[in-house]
């Protein structure tokens, strides 16, 4: 895993090497190795060149031909080294050096690749997988992309064509920020490289901040910086001087294939995955597991355990509140596949890497999931540089409990026509108590309210951190005034609407893969193990392994209550009933007894005080749901930590 960053000058003005440096540097934690750089101004490049390279022990690559004169083109790269650790140096280019590359993550089947364009007659010098970048676009052009299997955020610049091709890997494992204006075309792995360059607004995006007090992230291709913007998923960016285009190259089509009987789609389903995991064990440095007790990442350590000569080497964390606790389960998978396994408890003196985290994340990010993430890296690399983790398995199967909620609400609303339906529902929903204090079968206010909605706005409203109702109340009223009438909704019915699907279940299955697993679960896990400086890797996120799972009926993933359903079935040979069917518990922190306890005098200062909340929110509504949440009449976790990232975030970057 590394750290990419780099500037085209697309009006011809030459790259300054300070400012290169100094936003490559900012991404050390990502690669904290070697670093490498590239400008497209010949091998030797100018004598002022050759002075600063040699004043500051920098080492920069040039263009072998001397065709480049302009210097308007620079591209740095910092290094964790995985494969090829003697030659496989970034910045890379083609034989005569006129396509140059850099490489975030890893390309897994570039083994095969290198066998094939070597028969075509691509000459290497590395054994490295970066280098089969180069050389497939020199052979299949733009349509290289599609050969790729691996998770990736890259840079190619072709001198010839005077063309930078800038992309981001099918499901966004790996990201990928830029600047674009009539000059300059900068980009980075994350936002602070970009910040160093000169004259960068930071004005905020308020509907970014609309959409992240719902969503706990800003959804790209926004950034929370009206000036910054994300590259999605599956798309890469082609730019020249005069030109800039933003294409996809992958979808995810949810075309059930009836005709393939459940045996079949199971010893598919495992072999696949059993390739995938297979194919994400190449390494050269030590490699190991994240272990649950769930079922995703018991299966990647299970299938790991088949294929590794000695004990896998698994990571847990446990709390003392019981509800978040799984250490028991991790336990039992780890002495079923003999693990040498680690544990680590994580206590309420989380406060420094809180803060730390703040200051990863580069937007507000509110996932709290991020705090065990970012421990159970740490504790993993101090034994390995790689960890194989189960991300992906609850979008892919159906694997989330709200898809059942969501099914049985949807079943509803089909039976009930819409004039009936909607105030009926919607009156008794308004009146309905909020109780969070009673057990789950009393609190009926948001099965009756989302029965009453489209199914488009209840799913959102299902996910929502913050419902639209109470995000106005927590604006300050100029914010409100500014964003005349957004609704972060309106992005969902897009993508819910154009997905590659017929049946409800898929749609959201569909939406949650674009959104919810790219924006949150992905870059969640980057952030946390990149700060650490440890790669991640997620088999059950294989682009081949998802798209025949895409194949699947719905039906075979949610049957009643039960999700992952054919999954599940699959992995019986490896698995016992006790972890296949024991109650789903998320990874997350307890919080909410947090804020009434030990994070309490901090949480009321991040949270009434901070300079985001004096801005962009209302103090008098913030104090009511603080007291709500103090007082047990309402649990008020998430808004609370929603309000306290925005605020920590603020004051590193805003």
């Amino acid at each position: 895993m590394c750290g990419i960053a780099g500037i085209f000058n697309r009006d011809g003005s030459p790259v300054s090497l300070d400012l290169l440096v100094r936003m490559t540097r900012t991404l050390i934690h990502r690669g904290p190795d070697e670093e490498g750089y590239f400008v497209n101004a010949g091998i030797a490049g100018s004598k002022e060149q050759r002075a600063w390279s040699k004043e500051h022990g920098v080492p920069f690559r040039g263009l072998k031909n001397g065709l480049g004169d302009r210097a308007n083109v620079g591209l740095g790269h910092r290094r964790l080294s995985i494969i090829d650790l003697d030659s496989g140096q970034q910045p890379l280019s083609n034989e005569d050096g006129t396509i140059w590359v850099i490489l975030n993550g890893e390309i897994y089947n570039f083994q095969s690749l290198r066998r094939e364009l070597m028969n075509k007659g691509h000459r290497f010098r590395t054994n490295s997988d970066t280098e089969t970048i180069v050389h497939a676009y020199e052979e299949w052009g733009e349509n290289f992309l599609e050969r790729l299997r691996g998770m990736f955020a890259f840079a190619l610049w072709d001198e010839k064509k005077q063309q930078l091709i800038v992309a981001r890997d099918r499901v966004g494992k790996k990201p990928l920020y830029y600047l674009k204006d009539k000059s300059r075309f900068i980009f980075g792995s994350e936002i602070k490289a970009i910040l160093e360059a000169p004259g960068v607004s930071r004005d905020l995006d308020l509907t970014a901040l609309s959409d992240y007090l719902s969503l706990l992230y800003v959804p790209s291709p926004k950034t929370i910086f009206q000036s910054i913007r994300k590259l999605p998923a599956a798309h890469y960016a082609l730019v020249t001087a005069t030109s800039f285009e933003v294409k996809s190259y992958w979808d995810l089509p949810f075309h059930p294939q009836h005709d393939l009987t459940e045996s079949r789609m199971i010893e598919d389903l495992l072999g696949i995955l059993d390739e995938a995991t297979r194919l994400r064990m190449i390494s050269e440095v030590p490699l190991g597991a994240f272990l649950s007790g769930g079922i995703d990442s018991s299966a990647v350590v299970g299938l790991m355990a088949g294929a590794s000569q000695g004990p896998v080497i698994t990571n847990s964390i446990s709390f003392s509140v019981a509800k978040y606790n799984e250490v028991k389960y991790a336990r039992r998978v780890a002495k079923l596949f003999k693990t040498n396994h680690h544990e680590m408890h994580v206590t309420p003196e989380a406060i420094p890497v809180i803060e730390q985290l703040a200051w990863h994340y580069d937007e507000p990010f509110a996932d709290s999931s991020a705090v065990p993430t970012y421990y159970v890296s740490k504790m993993a690399r101090e034994n390995v540089t790689v960890s194989l983790s189960g991300d992906g398995g609850d979008e892919n199967f159906a694997g989330y409990r709200r898809y059942y909620f969501d099914m049985r609400e949807n079943f509803v609303r089909n039976m009930i026509p819409d004039p009936f339906r909607r105030p009926f529902f919607g009156c008794i929903g308004k009146l309905y108590p909020k109780a969070d204090y009673l057990p789950q079968i009393f609190r009926g206010k948001a099965f009756l309210s989302n029965v009453a909605r489209d199914p488009v706005e209840a799913y959102f409203f299902s996910v929502s951190a913050c419902a639209e109702e109470e995000k106005n109340r927590m604006f300050h009223p100029n914010v409100k005034r500014s964003l005349k009438g957004y609704h972060t909704s309106d992005f969902f019915h897009d993508i819910y609407h154009k997905a590659p699907a017929k049946d409800h279940l898929s749609r959201i299955q569909y939406l949650d893969i674009k959104t919810y697993l790219c924006e949150d679960i992905l870059t969640k896990v980057d952030r946390a193990s990149m700060a650490v400086s440890l790669e991640v890797r997620c088999p059950v996120l294989d682009h081949v392994f998802m798209e025949y799972v895409a194949r699947i009926p719905s039906r075979l993933k949610l049957v009643g209550r039960d999700g992952k359903h054919i999954f599940k079935k699959a992995l019986k040979r490896h698995l016992p009933d006790g972890i296949l069917y024991r109650k789903k518990m998320g990874f997350g922190v307890p919080i909410g007894v947090w804020f009434r306890q030990d994070l309490r005098d901090y949480a009321k200062k991040w949270i009434l005080d901070g300079e985001a909340s004096r801005l962009y929110l209302s103090k008098v509504h913030l104090e009511k749901i603080w007291k709500e949440h103090q007082s047990g009449i309402r649990n008020r976790e998430t808004e609370l930590w929603v309000v306290m990232m925005l605020n920590l975030w603020h004051k590193n970057f805003a």
